[in-house]
């Protein structure tokens, strides 16, 4: 493979598309906003107006965009890349979306003679950076092997977890831990605080312990220094936490911690903080900083 698509040049796909440049790869990107992308233009990857130019003559297309509607949109509207991608491409989507959907893609994309694959990645925008994400892919197991060099321009932990949907279902059961373990972050803080606590102190004195977690490394100094912009966007966690909860509802289990955080989490978004990072669950302990 030498040619790649890569439509959704976001907060993670940018650093992606860098990564695969570094690695040789020639990169034609399609972005709604040109503006927003001018910078990997300048560093070297093709701009196209519309997925119809982009796709066509690629060896593998990956798309990494927001919502469901949108992995709908960009797979099967007219101009879209079941319509104008080449028999025989690789089609990887790497939006964490729904496992149905993950399906639906797969089955059509199959019968018009391309090979498929769910790859959601975790990792956040230090691991897209550094090229250490973790990439979890579904689908069939040649096609995965034979994207191997591809995903490892982009991750170090690359694991293949079953038919089409897995990899969409292993990406779920990694926000269940997230929504989990941040919560309990948060908890902590706030708890620390009200008792008069030094956070820093708090903070140096137990993340190497037995409470420690990746997601008390990469935001308890964050919270700290109230600092919540998005690595990975308060409402597209939102969105994870709901795929996940439909899921589990289908398979008659109740996620009583899921469903609580997300409640928690929606009622932030509703005070207009969606476009914050993660980390700024804090805020929902904080009744002052929420009201300002």
């Amino acid at each position: 493979m030498k040619k790649i698509g890569f439509i959704g040049v976001g907060i993670m796909g940018k650093s992606m598309v860098r990564n695969l440049m570094k690695t040789g790869y020639e990169l034609h990107i399609y972005a709604r906003t040109k503006a927003k992308v001018d910078d990997v233009i300048s560093e070297g990857a093709i701009f196209h107006e519309s997925i119809k130019e982009c796709v066509p003559g690629c060896d593998a297309v990956i798309t990494i965009v927001g919502f469901p509607r949108d992995v709908e949109e960009v797979y099967f509207d007219e101009g879209g890349i079941l319509e104008n991608a080449d028999p025989g491409t690789y089609l990887i989507d790497m939006t964490t979306t729904s496992p149905m959907l993950a399906e639906k893609i797969s089955k059509e994309g199959t019968e018009k003679g391309f090979h498929v694959l769910d790859a959601p990645v975790t990792g956040g925008d230090t691991g897209a950076k550094n090229a250490t994400l973790s990439i979890l892919v579904g689908g069939e197991k040649e096609d995965y092997e034979a994207c191997m060099e591809l995903f490892k321009a982009m991750g170090t932990n690359i694991n293949y977890q079953g038919k089409a949907g897995c990899g969409q279902h292993a990406k779920l059961a990694n926000q269940i831990m997230i929504a989990g373990a941040l919560s309990g972050v948060c908890e902590a803080f706030s708890y620390a605080q009200a008792k008069g606590l030094d956070l820093n102190v708090l903070f140096d004195s137990v993340s190497t312990g037995a409470a420690g977690s990746k997601q008390l490394d990469a935001f308890g100094p964050k919270i700290i220094a109230g600092d919540y912009a998005p690595g990975f966007f308060m409402k597209h966690f939102i969105k994870d936490m709901k795929l996940a909860l439909t899921e589990a509802n289908m398979s008659g289990l109740s996620l009583e911690v899921l469903s609580l955080v997300l409640s928690n989490y929606e009622e932030l978004a509703q005070e207009g903080l969606g476009d914050l990072g993660t980390q700024a669950l804090i805020k929902y302990y904080d009744v002052q900083d929420v009201e300002e």
